[in-house]
């Protein structure tokens, strides 16, 4: 018998901590809960969880911190669960290490869906190392951008640019399928693991704005990363 995931839920609202806890225990998942950011932290680095909830306004020390600091020691998978809808929070979020934000209120059946896959996806991530040969072979030439899997890097006129995980999983992967455009739900479904349009498209919007941003001499005109109108993104 397969042993249960587990998941930490850090939140302050007892009834929505509850909730959460009642669904996933619903849906064959373990559980620990912390109601302030500090507590949420130890028990994160403490523990070893498959998937944390995370909400942004916590006592003691808010979401934001409690993910930055996470990061600085562990890639375990984190959905930021909040009400805090501002795109600019969003940003902020998935720039600090973030997998996936969700605001409330939200939808049950979405974000077990949404956690089904971010642990599968993490399950999956661990793969044999290239050789040195096979590394450069591996290497994505596109102009002046260098993509390197084996060092998780991304360069550009020999710049290295800073890209969170997500970011570089979608630029590898449109790199990978170049002047292919995909829909938002493609990619959602490609990048994300998410299936059946459980992800929210505006996540897709977000990203590809902050590649953009990081990897464009000018992102209103962009030299990569592209749009086709009335079907999505590509690489050029």
């Amino acid at each position: 018998m397969n042993e249960k995931k587990k998941i930490l839920i850090v939140e302050d609202e007892k009834n929505i901590a509850n909730l959460l806890a009642f669904n996933l225990m619903q849906n064959g998942y373990d559980f620990d809960i912390a109601s302030d950011g500090e507590m949420g932290l130890k028990k994160a680095l403490a523990g070893d969880h498959d998937l944390i909830l995370l909400d942004l306004m916590l006592p003691k020390m808010d979401g934001f911190e409690v993910c930055k600091k996470l990061r600085e020691k562990k890639t375990t998978p984190v959905i930021i669960v909040t009400a805090r809808e501002e795109e600019v929070d969003k940003i902020l979020g998935f720039d600090i290490g973030a997998d996936d934000y969700v605001t409330k209120p939200f939808s049950i059946n979405v974000l077990m869906a949404r956690i089904k896959a971010n642990i599968r996806r993490y399950a999956n991530e661990v793969i044999e190392k290239p050789t040195p040969e096979q590394s450069e072979e591996q290497k994505i030439v596109i102009r002046d951008m260098v993509i390197d899997p084996e060092k998780y890097l991304v360069t550009n006129k020999g710049t290295p640019i800073s890209l969170t995980k997500k970011e570089y999983e979608l630029l590898a992967y449109l790199a990978s399928n170049r002047n292919k455009p995909f829909t938002r739900e493609e990619l959602l479904e490609q990048v994300w693991g998410y299936e059946d349009f459980y992800g929210d498209i505006r996540t897709v919007d977000v990203t590809i704005r902050r590649l953009r941003e990081k990897l464009e001499l000018d992102p209103s005109r962009p030299e990569y990363l592209m749009t086709k109108r009335g079907v999505g993104y590509y690489i050029s």
